[in-house]
């Protein structure tokens, strides 16, 4: 037979050892050449051994979280959606076809009267499923019970949750929690009191996707998470409230940031705002920082998202091993608002 080899990191030598829970598991590979090897390991290798039922734990023991937020596993089985109801082309096999066609296309499309009908359409019920599942927000609640409100109320409208599959994302909606900048995945970690919480919900509806998000307080937060998201709720009535036809929409940047810095707070470079329609994202992009290179202006029939994510600290970011989670690299609080507008002759018209 082949000689085992020491299982720790970067360790060559021949195996005698076996990790004594992995032979009470019968899990087998599990050898060490030494005590020391064993013990160096046992962060990572630990995460091996097979859990209770019912038991949660880190999937990512060994990384170096920037805050004091876990995420808390196992995830539930993804949840299904019924047949009848008309799929996005990523819910087969996670990859957003049209979109990927468009990449880099920087014309942005004109709506027609009954595209802009549809629009408003799925942008009601979109509206109407976050405010659903934001009524379940306060302490004990788990980000994935949360998560499942989101589902049934989107199914109920025949409605399928547009993140679901989108590039393998495996839920209905966002959770962002404190640190968590955006794209929080819902999992078993129960909110807190004094936590804040971003639920960002998008649907797709007949055809196109709405997308709206806020961010909430869980029980009492203090003053400086409300200030915080304050900030954040002005930022995007600040930025509204300049859209028009003719207006650039690299304007909405720099209006972001001033407002931001004046409160005393950072907006985020990583992430924007982004056109939807048929498409989940797409031309124009909408950064939230002055001297940003968005192309375009706003013209009648055009649908875009503005977005901006507001941080107490730094605005850098830090991916979580998920390749989803984003958290600041400090540690500090962000919180974020959204809305999909549509621009009119005169103005704009807030669809969700």
């Amino acid at each position: 037979m082949p000689t085992a080899l020491c299982q720790a990191p970067n360790c060559e030598n021949s195996a005698k050892l076996e990790c004594p829970t992995c032979v009470k598991q019968t899990i087998s590979g599990s050898t060490f050449c030494s005590q020391d090897c064993f013990k160096k390991s046992w962060g990572a290798h630990k995460a091996l051994h097979k859990r209770p039922e019912g038991a949660t734990y880190d999937p990512f023991p060994n990384f170096k979280y920037t805050g004091p937020l876990r995420p808390v596993y196992p995830l539930t089985p993804t949840r299904s959606v019924p047949e009848h109801i008309p799929r996005p082309d990523h819910a087969k096999d996670g990859t957003p076809i049209a979109e990927l066609a468009e990449r880099g296309e920087t014309n942005i499309r004109v709506l027609n009267a009954e595209e802009i009908e549809a629009m408003r359409k799925v942008c009601k019920i979109t509206k109407e499923v976050l405010e659903i599942g934001a009524a379940a927000i306060r302490p004990g609640v788990t980000t994935e019970e949360i998560d499942a409100i989101v589902h049934q109320a989107t199914i109920e409208r025949n409605a399928y949750p547009s993140p679901l599959n989108y590039w393998n994302y495996p839920k209905a909606c966002c959770t962002s929690v404190n640190e968590v900048i955006c794209h929080g995945i819902p999992d078993q970690r129960p909110l807190q009191e004094g936590d804040i919480i971003n639920l960002d919900v998008s649907c797709y509806f007949e055809g196109f996707h709405g997308d709206t998000n806020a961010t909430y307080c869980v029980g009492t937060v203090d003053e400086a998470g409300k200030k915080l998201i304050d900030a954040a709720r002005e930022c995007l009535e600040v930025a509204i409230a300049e859209a028009k036809p003719g207006v650039p929409y690299r304007r909405f940047g720099r209006l972001i940031e001033e407002h931001a810095t004046k409160m005393g707070f950072s907006t985020v470079r990583a992430f924007c705002g982004h056109g939807i329609h048929e498409l989940f994202h797409c031309a124009p992009t909408v950064p939230f920082y002055a001297n940003n290179k968005a192309i375009g202006v706003l013209k009648p029939g055009h649908c875009f998202t503005i977005e901006p994510m507001i941080c107490e600290g730094t605005h850098k970011e830090v991916l979580w091993p998920d390749q989803w989670t984003a958290t600041t690299t400090d540690g500090k609080r962000s919180a974020q608002f959204e809305h999909t507008l549509l621009v009119t002759e005169t103005g704009i018209e807030i669809l969700t």
